[in-house]
């Protein structure tokens, strides 16, 4: 039997992050749980202390078919390369110059929401060619 999965990623400000692999990946916030108008009222009807709002958040695919990423608050700052990265797909089905050409005009866009351009890989061999990126807390993801 298959599991579904959750991709869980520690960081310093959930909210912002989960806003900008929602962006990345085409991914929405999930709103409040029904009854509560906003996540401030839920959060307040729980009694979690102001200071705790920004402890987790998450962003999921709106078609239900791709994984749910949960973001959590840890203290401490990404120490070192990802041993698991993600892949977002930005050029499927394209090759050579074309290929390399959507995922550029992608990683502009995600520059400018805070994410960083780390490495551009050629096409060649058995490779596609692929650009290296880092969202805005350093996490290394590719452009594929």
């Amino acid at each position: 039997m298959a599991h579904a999965i959750q991709v869980t990623i520690d960081c310093a400000d959930p909210r912002s992050l989960s806003a900008f692999w929602a962006e990345a990946l085409g991914y929405v916030v999930p709103g409040p749980p029904d009854g509560s108008a906003s996540w401030e009222d839920f959060l307040t009807a729980r009694g979690v202390p102001e200071s705790q709002w920004n402890s987790a958040s998450a962003c999921e695919d709106p078609d239900g078919t791709g994984p749910r990423f949960f973001f959590q608050q840890v203290p401490e700052p990404k120490q070192v390369k990802n041993r698991v990265h993600v892949d977002v797909r930005a050029a499927p089905g394209l090759e050579g110059d074309a290929r390399m050409a959507a995922l550029e005009a992608r990683a502009a866009e995600l520059v400018a929401r805070g994410a960083a351009r780390l490495e551009r890989h050629e096409p060649g061999g058995l490779g596609a060619g692929h650009i290296v990126m880092a969202d805005p807390e350093g996490n290394e993801f590719c452009l594929d």
